[in-house]
């Protein structure tokens, strides 16, 4: 499941870059261009769902600036939802920078996201560190109160976890909605990733012996990240995909550093993913706020873990 080589793609300005690693023996198929700045009109070039029933969902994180690339983000996934019609928007932490005041949760999340929140589209929050934990009880994040939490669409379920504090009580809570969980897909996310080729922070690596051991174990199939202002597809890990999208309105251009984890990159542009998880297949498409694509691929979804010896009934 490794890429065996690194194409760059195209440089835009010194440091900053776009690139994708790939082989034609690869399960991963997939496919990046970076894109010259564009006007606002330009149209967005969305790959519309490709099976009936799949769920469907956009991903952004490092979101709630108030500045314009977060609306100009907010207009391309309003317009991208025309002809990819997804239901629900995960946020993988820093929600709001600076003051959280009520006009602060207006001019940070409302009004960028007004065409979706009018359009009872739902955003799943998770809590980032610039994040005040009293986020939780905002209605609109539907968090329901609780730093962590989990909910299901269709035959996946997700898993929304607090990840600037992982402490006994979430990993003992994470393990045993695991082990209950019978959905086709399992999906992760939180805000600091557990691999990243970031120069500014890195892999999370304290985080990932925390949680890892018990993805692997129980079959979690997607994970996504922020905290990394860009976006980065890493090779898969143990099975697992993960990906970054923290350039959803902060980007830190040229902080990618080239190396081993990374499949595909991109930290020139503020970007933001869709997804949808089919039967057999996780599609994703990356975009930029000006609707040229990034970054595209099927990911196929792995076989269920074998139960541990120990869970099996006994034969004596």
């Amino acid at each position: 499941m490794r890429a065996s080589h690194l194409l760059v793609a195209s440089t835009l300005s010194i440091g900053a870059l776009a690139y994708v690693a790939g082989s034609p023996a690869s399960p991963i198929t997939a496919t990046s261009a970076a894109g010259m700045q564009q006007p606002a009109s330009a149209p967005t070039q969305v790959t519309p769902p490709r099976e009936k029933d799949s769920v469907r969902f956009a991903i952004i994180g490092d979101t709630g600036t108030g500045t314009s690339s977060q609306y100009q983000v907010g207009e391309r996934l309003a317009m991208s939802r025309q002809m990819f019609p997804f239901d629900f928007v995960i946020m993988l932490g820093d929600n709001i920078y600076g003051s959280e005041r009520p006009q602060d949760f207006i001019t940070k999340f409302e009004k960028p996201y007004k065409a979706l929140l009018d359009a009872k589209v739902l955003f799943y929050a998770s809590l980032g560190n610039h994040d005040d934990p009293t986020q939780r009880y905002y209605k609109p994040f539907n968090m329901n109160g609780e730093r962590f939490y989990t909910f299901t669409k269709g035959n996946a379920r997700f898993f929304a976890l607090d990840s600037n504090y992982m402490d006994q009580a979430q990993l003992k809570w994470l393990e045993e909605q695991l082990s209950r969980a019978n959905e086709r897909w399992k999906i992760a996310y939180f805000h600091h990733p557990l691999y990243s080729s970031g120069e500014k922070h890195g892999s999370e690596v304290d985080l990932r012996t925390q949680v890892e051991p018990l993805f692997i174990q129980h079959g979690v199939d997607v994970v996504f990240a922020g905290h990394e202002h860009f976006y980065e597809r890493i090779k898969p890990q143990n099975g697992i995909y993960y990906f970054i999208e923290g350039g959803s309105a902060k980007l830190r251009k040229g902080d990618i550093r080239v190396g081993p984890l990374t499949a595909a990159g991109f930290d020139t542009d503020v970007t933001f993913m869709l997804a949808e998880l089919g039967k057999d297949a996780m599609q994703f498409q990356v975009l930029s706020r000006n609707g040229k694509p990034i970054d595209s691929g099927s990911l196929p979804l792995a076989e269920e873990p074998k139960k541990a010896a120990e869970n099996k009934p006994s034969t004596r």
